[in-house]
């Protein structure tokens, strides 16, 4: 029987949406003696919030949605979903590592694949705030060997480089003589071999991970620290997320409770690219996800104008609901050109992940899986929930544009 925790009171996310310019600066302020924990709710807020948003009536519905789910659809992973600081529905189903019969928990830590994309965004639009570096810079202001021009660190963010993604031109010659290249490797071939550019920099979107790698290896260049201790002291440490290491670490912390990824029931082992990161290889829990959301919305990250950077639509030419800004998924209401929902998906090697949110309604859906499953991006349901209608937008569970 899998025990499901209905409601617990979580912090409350949005109070900086609706304050004055000097408020929520100060709450940028506080990032850094963790504003995610200050802005918790009182017994009496969540007893308002639970009555504003019915959420009886939601958990419920979750809870019977995804009971099904676990049955028919062989869900194995961690769910948390909150809105407006309350948490409607938290679960754990299957196993950490099949072999050991490990059942899941609450400090599972899963890899996030391409949701890890989020936080080397973030990082560096940290060093755009600090003033170290700026969005037109070139790649090749920081790594002069970089054999392509015109490629901006804002079409790195946005997918618009052209650069062809490392793992599908990366040469078998190449894997072979460095079975786990790192980050630096990965530049280095790029350096060398010049594989050829799929578009004209800045031309359209096309998703690439060479482009969130590249971002990684920037932040160390700009910083002067690893990329792991970057994050770390900026993010992960700031917004209390205690549970949260790159897949490169050598810290120990990051061995407990950590999960293996699956596919068609067999184990996967140490992929060639594991080593690489900014694009995949950030391992967290589903509570240290919805610190990072609650960061992201609460003013404790970023200033309001960079996060609407982040948040503004980049792929100009393409027409519809879906776009790309800067490290985040969003679909965007035709009419107003705002995003309606703000997300990112993450699929590596058995692992499936979503951190879905809408800046509206003020709920997140965090769903990480490590058995391959693509059932987890088909939310439409949930949305109705949440929303309290019967009807939304189809499509919703595609993953890429």
């Amino acid at each position: 029987m899998f025990k499901t925790v209905i409601i617990l009171a979580l912090v409350a996310v949005f109070s900086c949406n609706n304050t004055t310019n000097q408020q929520q600066s100060s709450a940028f302020q506080k990032s850094h003696v963790d504003c995610v924990t200050e802005a918790s709710l009182s017994s009496e807020q969540i007893t308002k919030a639970r009555n504003r948003i019915d959420a009886d009536t939601k958990s419920a519905r979750l809870d019977s949605f995804f009971q099904r789910k676990f049955k028919l659809e062989r869900f194995n992973g961690n769910v948390l979903i909150a809105q407006q600081g309350v948490v409607l529905y938290r679960n754990s189903c299957g196993y950490a590592q099949v072999e050991k019969k490990d059942t899941l928990c609450s400090d599972s830590k899963f890899q996030l694949a391409s949701l890890s994309k989020t936080f080397t965004a973030v990082a560096i639009l940290k060093l755009y705030e600090a003033g170290k570096l700026s969005l037109e810079d070139s790649i090749q202001k920081f790594i002069p060997q970089f054999p392509y021009s015109g490629i901006q660190i804002k079409t790195l963010l946005s997918h618009r480089s052209g650069l062809p993604n490392y793992a599908y031109v990366l040469a078998d010659s190449v894997r072979k003589r460095n079975p786990y290249p790192s980050n630096d490797d990965i530049v280095r071939w790029y350096c060398a071999v010049k594989p050829k550019l799929y578009n004209i920099p800045n031309r359209y979107f096309s998703y690439s991970n060479t482009n969130y790698a590249l971002l990684a290896t920037i932040v160390e260049k700009v910083s002067g620290q690893t990329f792991e201790d970057f994050l770390k002291q900026n993010l992960f440490k700031p917004l209390g997320m205690k549970n949260t290491w790159l897949a490169t670490s050598q810290n120990d912390s990051l061995n407990m409770f950590r999960t293996a990824g699956y596919q068609y029931n067999r184990r996967l082992a140490k992929d060639n690219y594991d080593d690489v990161v900014g694009d995949k290889g950030v391992y967290s829990t589903m509570d240290d996800i919805l610190r990072w959301y609650t960061g992201l919305s609460g003013g404790c990250v970023l200033k309001p104008q960079t996060m609407k950077e982040a948040f503004t639509p980049r792929s100009f030419e393409r027409h519809g609901i879906k776009n790309y800004g800067y490290g985040f998924r969003m679909h965007v209401d035709e009419a107003t050109r705002q995003p309606k929902y703000i997300y990112h998906t993450g699929w590596w090697k058995g692992y499936n992940t979503l951190m879905w949110f809408s800046p509206k309604d003020k709920f997140v859906i965090i769903l990480l899986s490590n058995r391959y499953n693509r059932s987890i991006y088909q939310i439409k349901p949930i949305l109705e929930i949440l929303e309290g209608k019967s009807n939304v937008e189809e499509g919703i569970e595609d993953e890429l544009f």
